[in-house]
């Protein structure tokens, strides 16, 4: 497991994490392990209590310094799929460690259902909130996830949309050839629009 060094090792980390998202963007064939848990702790507080948290699978990887840099503890790995983020929240919740805002950036490495977001509601509880992720498919594209997620974001008052495919649409230069791997300018771009959603923690100061 990776953790984001606080001080002079900053460069060292975000080196090792360009590193994990080669890997990630690997054909499947050449590399069968999909790698560890990476994640990042914030460098500063935006929040009374824990600090919020984002939880993603490969395309976030790259994000993981940046989000840290603007207050989130991140928590990525390549290939996880919506059951592995939930078994992230599951356990947080089991150690009373949710903390009021938690935004899942998941559905690159499989479907989303209704059934996913309920359950991530579920596990959070009346009192927080669930930031949720439109997941742009490989190409680059939107589909059925997206769409999904937009219509659940509407129903229920605690989701707040994070519409990633469209906040970077007509952004080739924030991906990877492959459209769904960021780049280091996608990777400020992911942690800027996350960013939104701070307004709504009790400030700290």
């Amino acid at each position: 497991m990776l953790d984001h060094a606080n001080s002079a090792g900053g460069r060292t980390w975000r080196a090792a994490i360009a590193v994990l998202a080669a890997v990630a963007l690997m054909p499947a064939a050449a590399s069968a392990d999909c790698g560890n848990v990476a994640q990042a702790k914030p460098t500063k507080d935006v929040s009374l209590g824990r600090a919020p948290l984002a939880i993603g699978d490969s395309p976030m990887l790259l994000a993981l310094p940046n989000l840290a840099d603007r207050g989130f503890r991140a928590n990525a790995r390549g290939c996880r799929q919506w059951p592995e983020g939930l078994g992230v929240i599951r356990d947080l919740k089991r150690k009373d460690h949710l903390p009021k805002l938690v935004i899942v950036a998941l559905g690159s490495n499989g479907s989303v259902t209704k059934g996913d977001i309920h359950k991530a509601l579920e596990l959070l509880g009346k009192k927080r909130i669930l930031g949720l992720v439109t997941p742009r498919e490989l190409g680059g594209g939107a589909g059925h996830d997206a769409a999904l997620v937009r219509s659940e974001a509407h129903k229920h008052k605690r989701i707040r949309l994070l519409d990633w495919v469209k906040y970077s649409s007509g952004h080739s230069g924030w991906f990877q050839p492959d459209g769904l791997h960021l780049t280091f300018d996608g990777a400020e771009a992911m942690a800027r629009l996350f960013s939104g959603l701070l307004h709504l923690l009790p400030n700290p100061h």
